[in-house]
């Protein structure tokens, strides 16, 4: 049995990961720091609470846990946040990560699964968006992922035994359909989870930021991506990895998009609520436009989604918000 460590993994996506992970017969550890994760969303394997930036703790996790492989997912992640707080970004998303990655050589495991970003394009030249596109990140949260991109290639180059699969992911959303995790944002800034608190009646209003983009309506086109779709890939990559495979990267989504106000729409439709919505400013940082090209993903594992629905996405979502109770 292949141990897999999951940094992160009591976080949204990555407690999506390690369910299945488990599920799949792998033995599965979380290291995580719960500052946004939460003990309850790791329902397979064990969790050790830890941060990154403590590198006796991870040394312990290694010695005695003896990973195949590691998936990384911590990190800080909101853009606007970002912005006003560059320095821990750069503190939690680089030095953290290389932290991880000098242990990983300290203890000689060489297969790595990281959690990058679309945000690493900025503003897209090509739309749908291919993995060689130009690479230029508009707010520190992109830049970081972009520089531990940069990082995991230079440690390929150093080391051939070392091969990676960066995972760039465009909008994700949704739940877990059985029902037994989902998202738990204490202050969610995701389209997706805002528009449910608001159909719920825990937040009163939901922003729209921008109505005058070169879009259709005006509004962010976004490739929104089912979270067990997109672990499913992790999983997927992982394999890949194990199996022989040399370093990649690879697009994450479905490769059409959404706006804002069809997204609104499709909530309403689904919860049967109408929103409050209020229209504001753009955001700095925020793309008109993000879809993924994802032929090279659908190539190379013969991928296909299995939930490919915006009103399933939001279903699963909001059943799911209606279950939890923080």
């Amino acid at each position: 049995m292949k141990r897999i460590l999951v940094t992160g993994g009591a976080g949204y996506i990555g407690s999506h990961v390690v369910k299945m992970l488990g599920e799949r017969g792998y033995n599965v550890l979380t290291y995580d720091n719960l500052s946004t994760g939460n003990p309850w969303a790791v329902v397979r394997g064990k969790l050790f609470v830890g941060d990154l930036a403590n590198k006796n703790k991870l040394r312990k996790v290694f010695r005695d846990f003896k990973p195949d492989a590691v998936i990384h997912f911590s990190g800080a992640i909101v853009v606007p946040e970002s912005i006003s707080f560059p320095l821990k970004y750069y503190r939690n998303n680089v030095v953290n990560t290389i932290n991880l990655l000098e242990i990983m050589e300290e203890f000689r495991v060489n297969k790595f699964v990281f959690s990058s970003s679309a945000s690493v394009y900025g503003i897209p030249e090509i739309v749908p968006t291919p993995e060689c596109a130009p690479l230029n990140p508009i707010s520190p949260y992109g830049r970081t992922k972009l520089i531990v991109e940069k990082v995991l290639a230079d440690i390929s180059l150093s080391n051939s035994d070392f091969k990676y699969v960066a995972l760039r992911y465009f909008n994700v959303a949704g739940a877990d359909p059985e029902g037994e995790i989902g998202f738990a944002y204490p202050e969610p800034t995701h389209l997706v989870v805002r528009s449910l608190k608001v159909a719920k009646g825990e937040v009163n209003s939901l922003v729209i930021y921008g109505t005058d983009y070169p879009t259709p309506d005006g509004t962010c086109i976004r490739d929104y991506v089912h979270v067990m779709d997109l672990a499913e890939v992790h999983v997927i990559a992982l394999e890949y990895l194990l199996d022989g495979g040399n370093s990649n990267i690879f697009n994450v989504g479905y490769g059409k998009g959404y706006s804002v106000k069809e997204v609104i729409s499709s909530v309403e439709r689904v919860t049967g609520k109408r929103l409050n919505v209020v229209e504001a400013q753009k955001r700095e940082g925020d793309p008109p436009i993000l879809i993924a090209d994802i032929s090279k993903l659908v190539k190379t594992f013969n991928w296909s989604p299995k939930y490919d629905d915006l009103d399933f996405i939001i279903k699963t979502g909001w059943e799911w918000e209606l279950k939890f109770r923080r």
